[in-house]
C-alpha cells in the first residue's frame, strides 16, 4: 500500500522537525537545480532555518546580480506605479486649483458688471469701486495716448504731403516757365521785325509825300465853341473879317 497523505501542520517533535527540514531542503535545492538545467532558467533560492541559518542556491555565478535584478523588477514597478499615482494626484490638485480660480474670476467678472453684489460687505464694495476707478483711469490714459500718437502720425503725414505738394508746385512752375519762354521769345522776334518794317514803310512814305504831311496839319480848336446864334460871337467874327480885309488877305469880291 502507498504512503498516506501527510497533514500539513507544524511538527511538534523537534527531532522529526529537523529531519523533515533537512530532507525537504535538499529536495527543494535539487528541484531548483533541475529546473535551471532542464528549462534554461535563472533560479535563485534562499532558505533560512528556524535557527537563522542561511541556505541558498543560484543558477548563475553571482547571487547579488540576481537579487538586484529581482529588486528592480519588483520594487521598480512599485516606484513607477507610485510616481504615476503621485502624478495623477498632483494633476487632480492642479485641476482643482484652476477650477477654483476660474470660478473666482467668473464671480469677479459678474461683480464688475454689477451682478451678485449682495454677498459683498461694505469694505469689499469700496475696494471694488477703487478697482473700477483705477481701471477707468488706465483706460482713459491709454485712449488719450493712442489719440495723441494717432494725431502725431497724422501731423507727420500732413507735413510730408505739404512738402510733396510744394515740390510738385515748383516743378509745375518750372515747366510752365520753360514752356512760356520759347513762344514769348519767338513772338518778340516777330514783333521786332514787323515794327522795323513798319518804321521803314513810314519813313519811305514820308520821303515821297512831304506835301501831304504838310497839308494835314492839326487845327486849333476853340474850346468855347457853341452851337446856335450868339450876338457876341457874331460881332467878333465881323470885326475879324473887317481886319482881314484891311490886311488884304481876303479878296474883296468874296465880301
Amino acid at each position: 500500500m502507498g504512503r498516506g497523505r501527510v497533514e500539513l501542520k507544524r511538527i511538534e517533535n523537534k527531532i522529526n522537525r529537523q529531519v523533515t527540514f533537512a530532507k525537504r531542503r535538499n529536495g527543494l535545492l535539487k528541484k531548483a537545480y533541475e529546473l535551471s538545467v532542464l528549462c534554461d532558467a535563472e533560479v535563485a533560492l534562499i532558505i533560512f532555518s528556524n535557527r537563522g541559518k542561511l541556505y541558498e542556491f543560484c543558477s548563475t555565478s553571482n547571487m547579488l546580480k540576481m537579487l538586484e535584478r529581482y529588486h528592480n523588477c519588483t520594487y521598480g514597478s512599485m516606484e513607477i506605479d507610485k510616481s504615476t499615482i503621485n502624478a495623477e494626484q498632483n494633476s487632480y490638485k492642479e485641476y482643482m486649483k484652476l477650477k477654483a480660480k476660474y470660478e473666482s474670476l467668473q464671480q469677479y467678472q459678474r461683480q464688475i458688471f454689477g451682478e451678485d453684489l449682495g454677498p459683498l460687505s461694505l469694505k469689499e464694495l469700496e475696494q471694488l469701486e477703487r478697482q473700477l476707478d483705477s481701471t477707468l483711469r488706465q483706460i482713459r490714459s491709454m485712449r488719450t495716448q493712442s489719440m495723441l500718437d494717432r494725431l502725431s502720425e497724422l501731423q507727420n503725414k500732413e507735413k510730408m504731403w505739404i512738402e510733396a505738394n510744394k515740390d510738385l508746385q515748383n516743378k509745375l512752375e518750372e515747366i510752365y516757365a520753360e514752356n512760356q519762354a520759347g513762344p514769348s521769345w519767338t513772338a518778340a522776334l516777330e514783333h521786332g521785325c514787323s515794327y522795323e518794317q513798319q518804321q521803314q514803310q513810314q519813313q519811305h512814305h514820308h520821303n515821297h509825300h512831304p506835301q501831304s504831311q504838310a497839308f494835314f496839319q492839326p487845327l486849333d480848336c476853340n474850346p468855347n465853341l457853341q452851337i446856335g446864334y450868339n450876338t457876341v460871337v457874331s460881332s467878333q467874327l465881323t470885326a475879324t473879317t473887317n481886319g482881314q480885309n484891311l490886311s488884304g488877305l481876303v479878296p474883296g469880291w468874296m465880301l
